[in-house]
């Protein structure tokens, strides 16, 4: 019994959060009250608060959601890491970045609406804010720590590359749609996996 309980405690909260990155997306963060999520997901504002005390929290578990997706688990030294993305910056083999980029850019329709979602939450409320700046610091340091295992540039450049990389990264990832810019998905990969490779000092 104790194990139903949970399975459906942990189906609604799934629920919420599912319901909430829809409502997100189609009202907007300001805009999407906890009323409106509770009634949207068939539960009540009392079942919200039982799974998330605030709408902050909420979004916390949406950006955590977002990590799931994007193979991040927990560092020691960062937040969060992706030992694969560190891996292939160690490396710095084109054709491993290129399948890296590859690997991401295959989920960009799954993990567009949290990205889109987190960062306008993040330009309203100031702890989400300071969480999504965080966030992509965790990346940066990902690659960051790879450039330092491989002895590659400068150190002081490290951290600015692994900036600019994730920057031109996270900007496609939102943006690009089939066709957009003149480019299928194929083209955007390979140019941009020569920007990470110069960046990067992939061969």
């Amino acid at each position: 019994m104790a194990s139903l309980r949970a399975a459906q405690k942990a189906m609604t909260r799934k629920l919420l959060l599912d319901t909430a990155l829809e409502m997100f997306q189609a009202k907007g963060y300001t805009s999407t009250t906890i009323d409106d999520i509770a009634a949207a997901a068939g539960t009540t504002r009392a079942t919200f608060y039982a799974h998330f005390p605030s709408r902050l929290e909420l979004m916390k578990a949406i950006i955590g959601e977002l990590n799931q997706h994007l193979e991040r688990t927990s560092s020691g030294t960062h937040g969060s890491t992706a030992p694969a993305l560190v891996a292939v910056v160690r490396d710095g083999d084109r054709a491993a970045i290129r399948e890296w980029l590859s690997g991401v850019a295959s989920r960009w329709d799954t993990i567009r609406p949290y990205v889109c979602v987190a960062f306008e939450a993040a330009a309203v409320d100031p702890e989400l804010r300071t969480l999504a700046d965080e966030w992509l610091e965790e990346a940066v340091s990902d690659i960051t720590e790879g450039l330092d295992a491989a002895g590659r540039f400068e150190p002081r450049t490290r951290r600015l590359r692994g900036v600019l990389a994730m920057s031109q990264l996270d900007f496609v990832a939102v943006h690009w749609k089939d066709g957009r810019w003149g480019a299928d998905l194929d083209e955007v990969i390979e140019v941009l996996s020569g920007s990470w490779s110069d960046l990067l000092g992939g061969q």
